[in-house]
């Protein structure tokens, strides 16, 4: 049973609706967030806060009604609630004698292992040094980021780095809803049907909304990581969820499938390129085998040796992502030909 266990390592994915009312600042939002916080970490908790708002608290203090639309604009407002955001932050957690730290990452941090490696490093440092993760995306400076929404999926992919027990996404809403507007208790698969149940959001400080939620949660529990999606306006909801996570909203059951490693592949990466394979090289890959020049029909895109591809089958769907031995111009040469070595080895690949 998922519901009740002890979870040591949590993530809590806090949305701007949670923070912000009417446009105005939540104050005893932040406060009572962060003695949750601060109460779990004391009991020996480690703890992760990804948290939006740097663009609605720009919106504030600019007296913005209507969120920004033309993109330099969007990171000027982000730029300018970034800092205030913090300062808020450390405020709350300085009164409980708490330090908290500035972590601001981008997709392409997780694309690049070395860059994901050193930010998982990090964050696991600052836990040995009793302080707080404060983590949001880095607006000011992405671009085609910021589309992604409300930071729900680099929530996930923060959950996945650290290998979390939890995955807690706090909204202004209760959970996800069925067609009789009751709130769906446990659910253990994301399916057409399940989906088909969301919606996105239609504040204007907020983007995203249940359908970025429930494609966070997909690829949680993809990892391993159960995820409940739960109103953070709730009395102390952030401890009791670490108690039971089925106390409150919806609790999305993991299914222990992906490595970290293959998480990242799967889900932190962006494909470098495409490789088309025939029946034959799917199926020896469904069933944990190499992928073999042989089964390779063509290849494209502009990849190096050591970047990941995406692997499709003769209908050109995306299957599985691995690592590629070879890079595209040498691959051309030997595509659908016996090669002494595995284009892609089996411990480099992720099925999807």
């Amino acid at each position: 049973m998922q519901s009740q266990k002890n979870y040591k390592r949590i993530v809590i994915k806090v949305s701007s609706g949670s923070l912000f009312w009417n446009n105005n600042i939540a104050a005893d939002v932040f406060g009572h967030l962060v003695e949750q916080v601060a109460s779990l970490s004391d009991r020996g908790h480690e703890v992760i806060i990804v948290s939006s708002g740097a663009i609605a608290l720009g919106m504030h203090i600019l007296k913005m009604k209507n969120r920004p639309k033309e993109l330099s604009c969007l990171q000027a407002v982000a730029a300018i609630g970034q800092h205030r955001l913090m300062g808020k932050y450390q405020s709350y957690f300085e009164k409980r004698n708490k330090n908290c730290a500035q972590i601001l990452l981008t997709y392409d941090d997780f694309d690049n292992r070395k860059r994901y490696l050193n930010a998982r490093n990090t964050i696991l440092t600052l836990w040995r040094l009793k302080s707080i993760p404060v983590v949001n995306e880095n607006d000011t400076i992405s671009a085609d980021e910021i589309k992604f929404g409300d930071n729900d999926k680099l929530s996930s992919l923060v959950a996945s780095m650290v290998e979390a027990d939890l995955l807690i996404m706090l909204s202004d809403v209760d959970g996800l809803l069925d067609r009789q507007g009751k709130v769906i208790r446990v659910i253990n698969e994301i399916d057409s049907g399940i989906k088909a149940l969301a919606s996105p959001t239609k504040k204007q400080t907020s983007v995203g909304g249940m359908v970025t939620k429930l494609e966070a949660a997909k690829i949680a529990i993809a990892a391993g990581i159960p995820c409940v999606i739960a109103n953070g306006n709730k009395q102390d909801v952030i401890v009791a969820l670490a108690a039971d996570a089925q106390k409150y909203g919806t609790l999305f059951i993991s299914r222990k499938s992906l490595s970290a490693k293959q998480s990242w592949m799967a889900y932190g990466t962006k494909s470098k390129g495409k490789i088309l394979v025939d029946d034959g090289a799917k199926k020896a890959l469904l069933n944990k085998k190499s992928l073999l020049s042989v089964g390779i029909v063509s290849c494209s895109g502009n990849f190096s040796c050591g970047d990941i591809v995406s692997i499709c089958d003769n209908r050109d769907v995306e299957f599985a992502r691995g690592k590629a031995g070879l890079a595209v111009r040498e691959l051309e040469k030997v595509q659908g030909k016996r090669f002494g070595k595995e284009i892609i080895h089996r411990d480099n690949i992720v099925i999807l």
